[in-house]
């Protein structure tokens, strides 16, 4: 129990006037003051859930399935571990196999799941810091496009070393005010995301002081934010397509007002799917609209709002907008395009790659096979991921190149134990216990999966992890 949890007055006198009948305000109280229970969610882009269990018994993990979420978790560490290692610094986490996730944070890309096709254009309106980014990536195994905003520019940087790190190959990253897209992107995605920005009143046994500033006039203010998203996320959604809409927050006013805002306006072209079969269990926390309303007690997990529309029929924009300026990358030539192909296959036996290789000055990029029709709606931040540097002798690979298609390399590939995983994230070299004869560029793994490059040099492994990602801080060991 954390009494220091902040819960005004003022607050709960709100919350009483919209608390579900089967909940009382006591129990509220109480689950607000709890600690939240640890999760985790298995990346299946680098490690299959099985393979996570077998190391997660290996380490002594315990792990309690999360009912809506086939790869989330909650966890509990033995309490040595627990106390000497963050779980951030665990080998697991280090190798991009599992992210710290919240289980109900994980409840709307669950929801949007159904409605998603590998080959799909997919829209994450406000993505940082990346957690259910990742989680629509692994839904669409790393096929499709990814198109992932953030308005805040640190948030974006966190976005993308989250990306990297979980091994994310589909994705466009932008960085908009998310009201743009209705305006620029008209109906170019099969499915939305719109986890909104809220007041996260939800969020409270994680953060003691989310409800310091709480009043109803900033719930008022907000709605207005998250009204214009969802309007334009309804015009960037194609005929046919599926948005959900989230928050971490409980308020009908930042969550079924919002809805009916929506709805009013664009009724006779667009419907809300019930989500009381989303899993078993889920009518313990439906709306009669069919939403999703998720208090702390119901599953002992913070609060969240999830509400899933389907879209029938087109609706004429009147602020359509056209993006001004030209496109910053060329096709890579298709000479060097083959001689980089004949080099990777001969180096790593990797014999294709899954997107359109093109150059912007010296950088070489893998664009997602299905990008062409939204590339010039509007810039980008990011665009796929850069597979190195040209230089006169060919390409330097790139970081991203190894977290991406490592597990597709089956020569040149180098398993690190824990103490050289430890030196590699530090910035060190890797010593080795023997003189190797291999040369050239080598991919690293941890726990099976690709964490980065390295390169050949006798009898050792020269680091080449970026210097933004290098650590100074105790990982993996902590016995």
């Amino acid at each position: 129990m954390d009494a220091n949890t902040f819960i005004p007055e003022h607050f709960i006198d709100d919350v009483k006037t919209y608390l579900p009948a089967q909940l009382n305000i006591a129990d509220f109280i109480n689950a607000c003051r709890r600690p939240l229970r640890k999760s985790i969610r298995v990346n299946t882009l680098k490690m299959s859930v099985a393979q996570f269990k077998q190391h997660a018994e290996h380490k002594g993990w315990q792990l309690t399935p999360i009912p809506w979420c086939d790869e989330g978790f909650w966890l509990e560490r033995p309490a040595a571990e627990e106390q000497a290692l963050a779980l951030g610094n665990t080998d697991l986490h280090l190798s991009g196999a599992m992210y710290v996730q919240e289980a109900s944070s994980m409840l709307p890309p669950v929801a949007l799941k159904p409605s998603v096709k590998h080959s799909d254009t997919v829209l994450d309106m406000a993505s940082a810091p990346g957690s259910k980014t990742s989680q629509l990536a692994a839904i669409m195994n790393n096929q499709g496009v990814l198109v992932a905003n953030e308005l805040s520019s640190s948030r974006l940087k966190v976005l993308s070393a989250t990306l990297k790190r979980m091994g994310v190959g589909n994705c466009a990253l932008s960085h908009f005010d998310g009201v743009i897209f209705g305006n620029y992107m008209f109906e170019c995605f099969d499915s939305i995301l719109l986890d909104a920005p809220c007041s996260g009143e939800g969020t409270v046994r994680k953060d003691a002081d989310a409800l310091k500033n709480w009043s109803i006039e900033s719930n008022i203010a907000i709605a207005q934010v998250q009204k214009a998203l969802i309007k334009s996320a309804f015009y960037a959604l194609k005929p046919g397509g599926t948005l959900v809409y989230s928050t971490c927050t409980l308020t009908p006013l930042e969550n079924q007002h919002v809805c009916d805002a929506l709805i009013n306006e664009f009724g006779d072209y667009i419907t809300a799917e019930p989500l009381d079969k989303l899993f078993a269990g889920a009518e313990k926390a439906t709306t009669r609209e069919g939403y999703l309303h998720v208090w702390p007690q119901t599953f002992d997990s913070e609060g969240f709002f999830i509400a899933k529309f389907k879209k029938h029929a087109s609706c004429d924009n009147p602020n359509l907008q056209i993006k001004k300026g030209a496109f910053p990358f060329q096709p890579f030539d298709s000479k060097k395009a083959s001689a980089f192909m004949q080099m990777l296959k001969k180096h790593f036996n990797l014999t294709a790659l899954p997107g359109k290789l093109m150059q912007r000055d010296k950088e070489l990029w893998l664009f997602p096979e299905a990008f062409d029709g939204i590339q010039n709606k509007i810039k980008y931040a990011r665009l796929g991921i850069q597979l190195g540097v040209i230089h006169n002798n060919g390409v330097r690979l790139a970081h991203e190149f190894a977290t991406v298609f490592g597990q597709q390399c089956s020569t040149n590939v180098f398993a690190l134990t824990n103490e050289q995983a430890n030196d590699y994230f530090q910035g060190k070299d890797i010593r080795l216990d023997e003189v190797s004869k291999a040369s050239g560029e080598v991919i690293l793994t941890l726990c099976g999966c690709p964490i980065g490059l390295g390169k050949w040099q006798k009898n050792k492994i020269k680091n080449s992890l970026p210097r933004d990602l290098v650590q100074n801080t105790a990982l993996i060991n902590w016995l």
